[in-house]
Parts: structure tokens; C-alpha cells; sequence
């Protein structure tokens, strides 16, 4: 169903900073082990017959490219479509929630032009979410509207995201943050690329702008509807929703959830061997990618690719990033530990459930 284009703009800051979006813009952040922010939507964009996708790239865009450079891991490696990297502006909005800022549409305007599709899907890349756009391009083309904005009801407050008010069917008006059951904007939503193009013409002088902030003030005259969406849906805009949204991995049901085999999420692919479980290591309830070798304990954990845990090490209730060596004996809980670190022997880093603790990117050589 070759019936839109997509656009992923990631070409923004997080609204909660901290050392694990100090070098890599938030779309580029590690996942489950081995898959990035990114994945997710790029993967439900290509599952759903998109072949022409533009991505907004970030001033730090270099972690989101090398990751990105395999595009035959998507089937985006083509002669017509294809992926296309689109410069963001270096600066351009005072505002952390802007996800779709006009400027950067607006320079990257020549993609609608060359477009022979007549839908755009404009998505942002921090939620994780495996959902059937097809069904969301299909909704928008029989309602008649001029944006759908895909929703789902907020399961608790988050400030990042946006409030949809929701009247006859129609979205009325959007407010930043949401609270405990309010209508939380995705940021993924469709239109008809005249109507994208038509609205950046109309909003140009305040091209600083978030689009949908620029169009809140015409939601009473423009015909936006809703498309709730019945699955999971994990927005990670901070050190804490970010902890808490990968450690849900460790239950089966998400797992089978957000691994659908219809519509499988892809990433870049890695020669690696699996990995290795030295006699006297034990592992509970834990996610180990390959090239790991395990000679310690760890439970209830999320082990990246390549990490080393040594005899006597134990690590629980953590996410290890990539390429790290846990010292023999350290002791680790409650910590996210960033890629390219040694922990040396002994070591003791533990963080609460309340403050997970958050070991910044180290520079193994």
C-alpha cells in the first residue's frame, strides 16, 4: 500500500536532559538491548508499505546515522524511495515540546514536492509503539478529515506529552501535559501532503513554532479527528520513564505485545556470536543480548550487547549498555550503566526504585 510518505523528525531535545541524551539525540537512545528509539517507529512505517520515508536529523546526528546507514536492515536500500537524511535546523525553537517544528519542514518542503503519494504519516521518534499505520492512513482516507492524530487514553502524567480535546469526535484544542486518563497525543498523526504544504504556507512567519502549537488556535475551524489506538504505547521522555518502560520488557506480554511477527521491528544488524553463560553464573528474569558473557549473577536486568560480567559480580534491577565490563565482585542495583564503561572490581553503585542511578558514558579503548 504505497499510499503516503513518512516523515520522522528527530530533530529535538529532551525535556527532561540527562547524561544519556548528552551525546545522542533521544531517537538514538538503546532499547531492549539492541534496538534504538527509532526502530520502532521507522520499523511501523515500512511494515505498513511506506517506502518513502524522510528523517529530520538532529545538530548531534552522528550516533543516528551510523545506526541508520544499513538501510537494507529496513528494505529502504532502493531505487525509487528509500530513506532520505534531512537537515534539521542547528536552532530553531525555545520550546523542549516542539516534536515538529515548521521550520524544519518548511526547509525540507522539497520532499512533499517530489512526493507521487497523496498522504504524509509526520511521526516523532520517542514512544515505542508497533502500530499498523495502513489502518491509520485507511481511517484518515474515509473520514474526510484534514489531520488524523493518533491517541490513546494517558495511563499516567506525563508533561511532555500533548492533551487532545476531544468534542463530537473532533479534536477541539490541545494543551501541554497530560494528567492520568486525559487523551495523550502520540505524536503520529496523517494528513494529505496539499494539507501539510498548505498548512506550513499559512504558518511561515512563525516558523519557530511547533505545528500543532501554530495550528491550536485553528482547531475550531479545521476538521481534526482522533484515531485511538488500542495498543501499547511506552512514551520515554526522561531517565525515568526510560528505566521504567525498558524494565517492562521483562514481562512476556509486552514482549509479545511490541514483537508482533506481522509486523516485525527491525534494527541494524550485527554479526556477533550468542551469548556465553560461564558454569556458576546465574541469570533470573533478565534480557541478555548477544555477545555477553556471563560469569557473576543478574536478575531482573537488561544486558546490551558485548557486556562482560565477572565472577561474583552481581547485577540487579539494571540496564547495561554496550560494551561494558562489570568488575569481579561489583555490585550493581538500580543503575543504568551507559555504554563503554569498566566498573572495577568491588565497586559498589546502587541507585532506589525512586532515583535510579545513572553512570554516564565511559571510553573503553
Amino acid at each position: 500500500m504505497e499510499r503516503a510518505i513518512g516523515i520522522i523528525t528527530t530533530n529535538y531535545s529532551s525535556v527532561n536532559p540527562s547524561e544519556l541524551t548528552a551525546s545522542r539525540p533521544p531517537a538514538s537512545v538503546p532499547v531492549l538491548g539492541r534496538f534504538r528509539m527509532v526502530d520502532f517507529m521507522l520499523s511501523s512505517m515500512v511494515n505498513s508499505g511506506i517506502r518513502t520515508v524522510g528523517m529530520i536529523l538532529p545538530y548531534k546526528y552522528r550516533s543516528l546515522v551510523d545506526h541508520i546507514s544499513r538501510l537494507k536492515d529496513w528494505s529502504l536500500d532502493r531505487k525509487q524511495g528509500g530513506l532520505f537524511f534531512l537537515p534539521g535546523t542547528a536552532f530553531g525553537s525555545t520550546s523542549f515540546e516542539a516534536r515538529f517544528l515548521i521550520r524544519d519542514l518548511l526547509d525540507n518542503e522539497v520532499i512533499l514536492e517530489k512526493a507521487h503519494e497523496p498522504y504524509v504519516v509526520l511521526a516523532a521518534a520517542n514512544i515505542i509503539m508497533n502500530i499498523d499505520l495502513g489502518e491509520v492512513i485507511e481511517a484518515h482516507a474515509a473520514s474526510g478529515a484534514e489531520v488524523t492524530m493518533v491517541c490513546t487514553e494517558a495511563k499516567e502524567a506525563d508533561k511532555a506529552l500533548l492533551t487532545l480535546k476531544i468534542d463530537d469526535g473532533h479534536v477541539r484544542g490541545i494543551k501541554f501535559g497530560v494528567e492520568e486518563h486525559d487523551v495523550a497525543f502520540l505524536d503520529c498523526c496523517v494528513m494529505s501532503v496539499d494539507s501539510l504544504r498548505g498548512f506550513l504556507a499559512a504558518y511561515k512567519a512563525e516558523d519557530y513554532l511547533d505545528l500543532f502549537e501554530a495550528m491550536e488556535r485553528d482547531m475550531g475551524r479545521l476538521d481534526v479527528r482522533p484515531y485511538f489506538y488500542e495498543g501499547e504505547a511506552l512514551p520515554v521522555f526522561s531517565l525515568e520513564t526510560y528505566y521504567k518502560n525498558n524494565m517492562k520488557f521483562l514481562d512476556e506480554g509486552m514482549l509479545q505485545e511490541m514483537f508482533n511477527n506481522d509486523r516485525p521491528i527491525q534494527t541494524k544488524a550485527q554479526d556477533i556470536p550468542p551469548a556465553k553463560y560461564e558454569q556458576g553464573s546465574k541469570v533470573k528474569r533478565s534480557i541478555v543480548s548477544g555477545g555477553c558473557q556471563i560469569a557473576g549473577t543478574v536478575e531482573d536486568s537488561l544486558l546490551s550487547r558485548l557486556v562482560i560480567v565477572e565472577p561474583g559480580a552481581v547485577v540487579r534491577r539494571s540496564i547495561i549498555l554496550q560494551s561494558c565490563v562489570i568488575g569481579a565482585g561489583a555490585h550493581i542495583e538500580d543503575a543504568i550503566i551507559d555504554k563503554d564503561n569498566v566498573i572495577p572490581a568491588g565497586t559498589e553503585l546502587k541507585g532506589t526504585p525512586e532515583a535510579i542511578f545513572l553512570y554516564g558514558k565511559g571510553s573503553i579503548s
